[in-house]
């Protein structure tokens, strides 16, 4: 040991391992998540710019889902180095935020059934193309820190994974309305919106209560008073 080295005081470390805290956030998935973060933010704006610009409930909807990833990867980095209950808490609050385009994805099907206009294709096309790439990305990044970052960056890997699918799906709902020149795709595609973001909210608020029953076993906690 070199000789301003300072040895670990045991209570302190046993204090960490019931906890199930990290001792100092880890710099490698803070760095991934403010990327991701990033990522999303920018292309937030470009999608809502023309998801307005064409009259697309669905990409609008899509545009929600990069605000909330936004959202979500910031929670994650002011949350990282806390302890497995700490955790858990904002797994489960981060599950909940999942949820909020639905919201918006509810309010848009309900103002465009009353006028269906078709959106216009391409731009369409080439905003949702350009979506799928960057959820590709975020997904990709995410997947390589989902296992240390526990039920946080599972909730951020399920949104960007789910989001990628709901890309594909807008761009062939655009070539679908460009042979039958009616909005209802773009409801119908709201409506699995709603369906996408419910399961993934599901998931991680189970992932966020695995993971406090680590915390209470950790803490000597008996799991059998549930």
């Amino acid at each position: 040991m070199p000789m301003n080295a300072t040895p670990e005081h045991p209570a302190a470390a046993q204090s960490d391992e019931r906890s199930g805290a990290q001792p100092g956030a880890p710099t490698a998935l803070r760095r991934t998540v403010l990327i991701v973060a990033a990522i999303n933010a920018a292309y937030f704006v470009v999608e809502v710019a023309v998801a307005l610009a064409i009259g697309s409930v669905a990409l609008l909807a899509d545009s929600v889902d990069f605000l909330e990833d936004t959202a979500v990867n910031l929670l994650i980095a002011l949350a990282l180095g806390w302890s497995l209950a700490a955790r858990a808490r904002v797994g489960r609050v981060l599950a909940l935020v999942i949820l909020l385009p639905a919201v918006a994805v509810v309010v848009q099907v309900v103002l465009k059934v009353g006028d269906p206009e078709a959106p216009a294709v391409t731009p369409l096309v080439l905003a949702a193309a350009g979506a799928a790439l960057v959820n590709l990305v975020c997904a990709l990044l995410l997947a390589r820190i989902r296992a240390a970052g526990g039920s946080m960056v599972g909730a951020a890997w399920y949104a960007a994974r789910n989001d990628v699918i709901i890309n594909l799906a807008i761009i062939a709902m655009a070539l679908l309305t460009l042979v039958i020149g009616t909005g209802w795709p773009d409801i119908l595609l709201g409506m699995l919106i709603i369906l996408l973001n419910g399961r993934a909210a599901l998931v991680v608020w189970r992932l966020a209560g695995e993971e406090r029953l680590a915390a209470r076993a950790l803490a000597g906690e008996d799991l059998d008073d549930d």
